[in-house]
């Protein structure tokens, strides 16, 4: 009887970073049946996860997944660092367009109760004062390195407020900070700038020197991803409208510079810092007002970037055996 009561939910894109925080969290309550979907890397091993193999990018293998799932959380991306948004600036558009089209048009044909969908901040311009949901403004030019990918979310963004309209699945669109923490990519080539400056830290020798890319002027405001996970939950549980947008971050900014210079005292190494103004990097600074996700749904993230770091250097240590 009560295996009939839980809810069904199917994390797309569950091997990856967003994903598997999510998938491995959800795999641990017993309200849900979790299911993850994988292409094109090895399925998770966990006997609370039904791992499905599927490309995304297939409107048949699209529709198999959807069919009889209660709630879709979509973290499935083409995702990669600042080296390829510079050099390849079609690689995040076009997988990334058809793959939610498909999910979104099969969730309003299988009926779905909720729909949720991973935008970020690239639309933005940057800017000193916290930035809410309201502060995008479509008329301004979007940063010219930030033009397909940034339009690319503001479509899919509103393909959910269109489905919204016309069907009876719920939408949480979640317009996130940087995200960082366990299975993050710490790849110096492909990673976001937390997941490099990490690496480039742990990696270091003694007395050894950091490089960092660019000037490090530019800030981020970062969340850790067990923050990202508890807003999932709180959006399924308390979310109303049918249709709902949430910025979501820890609400604060730090330059690059300032955070080498943190996650070099955390990892007690005596290291020097230089700067590579040739390497790619995108000068653009914001932090995010979560004021509408603390008052509708009663989130606020828990976790200090100090206290982030230290956790995220525990994981590293464990899962990387450079030391």
């Amino acid at each position: 009887m009560t295996q009939n009561t839980k809810k069904k939910v199917l994390i797309c894109g569950a091997t990856g970073f967003i994903g598997r925080n999510i998938v491995e969290h959800f795999a641990t309550l017993s309200d849900f049946e979790v299911y993850g979907t994988y292409w094109q890397a090895e399925p998770l091993e966990n006997p609370n996860i039904r791992m499905v193999e599927a490309d995304l990018t297939n409107k048949d293998d699209v529709a198999r997944v959807v069919e009889g799932k209660d709630i879709i959380i979509q973290a499935a991306a083409t995702t990669s660092g600042a080296k390829d948004i510079v050099e390849k600036p079609y690689y995040h558009v076009t997988d990334n367009a058809l793959m939610n089209s498909l999910l979104l048009r099969a969730a309003f044909e299988h009926n779905v109760a909720h729909f949720i969908f991973f935008s970020c901040t690239v639309m933005y311009q940057p800017s000193d004062t916290a930035l809410s949901e309201q502060d995008f403004d479509a008329n301004q030019e979007l940063l010219p390195k930030y033009f397909g990918v940034g339009w690319t979310k503001v479509y899919i963004e509103k393909m959910c407020e269109f489905y919204s309209r016309i069907g009876n699945t719920k939408y949480t669109v979640i317009r996130h900070s940087n995200i960082y923490g366990p299975h993050d990519k710490y790849d110096l080539e492909k990673s976001h700038v937390f997941g490099a400056t990490l690496t480039k830290v742990m990696t270091a020798p003694p007395n050894g020197q950091i490089v960092v890319w660019g000037e490090g002027t530019e800030a981020r405001d970062l969340l850790h991803v067990a923050d990202l996970v508890d807003f999932v939950e709180a959006a399924i549980a308390k979310q109303e409208s049918k249709f709902k947008l949430y910025a979501v971050g820890l609400g604060e900014a730090i330059s690059v510079a300032d955070l080498v210079k943190k996650m070099i005292e955390h990892s007690g190494k005596n290291l020097t810092i230089s700067y590579d103004t040739s390497k790619p990097s995108i000068k653009t600074s914001l932090f995010l007002d979560c004021s509408r996700a603390k008052e509708e749904l009663g989130w606020a993230p828990k976790i200090s970037l100090d206290e982030g770091i230290e956790r995220t250097m525990a994981w590293y240590k464990e899962h990387y055996d450079h030391q």
